[in-house]
């Protein structure tokens, strides 16, 4: 089928693609700062650095002559889709972002977005992670969504509370140990 007839998506598929669940319906993408600023760093670099590379290669590529055996070109061109692909996922994630700063709330033992919580589970278990935004979740690094069925059953228990996580394997209790928040000015990672 011609090119010229096939629609291709708005870029509805990128959240799949990229590894993240996509934004729930009716709520907004809520980052912290450092999230934010990665993610506008990064959307930057492919603007001013890696696609002018790439489409510099291409177009010398082009030059060469016969395009159907150019591995330069052929690899080129889709690197390009590759990092436009990407150029329009971060910007349509960092158009709807809200940028919430968990510092306000340095000093409060209550679970908010952007804590640091370390909690106990039934089993004796102890885990500390921190919320954060979908775009900025690392569970290797204990960041976790706030969508989470962890950070949901967490967020505004306080210090020394205890709450219940529907798991697969049925009911969790989760203590709450601790609950800290970073100090304004103070970049986390």
């Amino acid at each position: 089928m011609n090119k010229a007839f096939v629609k291709e998506s708005e870029g509805d598929d990128d959240d799949l693609e990229f590894g993240l669940p996509p934004i729930p319906p009716g709520t907004r993408n809520y980052m912290t700062p450092e999230g934010y600023q990665r993610m506008k760093d990064e959307l930057l670099r492919l603007i001013d650095v890696d696609r002018p590379e790439v489409v510099r290669i291409v177009s010398w590529a082009a030059s060469n002559g016969d395009r159907s055996e150019n591995g330069d070109y052929i690899y080129g061109k889709r690197r390009l889709r590759e990092i436009d692909r990407r150029i329009r996922f971060l910007t349509k994630r960092l158009d709807l972002a809200e940028v919430v700063d968990p510092s306000v709330h340095h000093g409060r033992d209550q679970v908010f977005f952007g804590a640091t919580v370390t909690y106990q589970n039934h089993a004796g278990e102890e885990h500390t992670v921190t919320i954060v935004g979908i775009d900025e979740l690392d569970p290797l690094h204990g960041k976790i969504s706030w969508i989470s069925p962890v950070a949901r059953a967490l967020t505004k228990a306080h210090e020394g509370e205890s709450v219940t996580l529907l798991t697969p394997a049925g009911l969790d209790e989760l203590e709450i140990l601790a609950v800290s928040y970073p100090e304004a000015g103070k970049v986390g990672g």
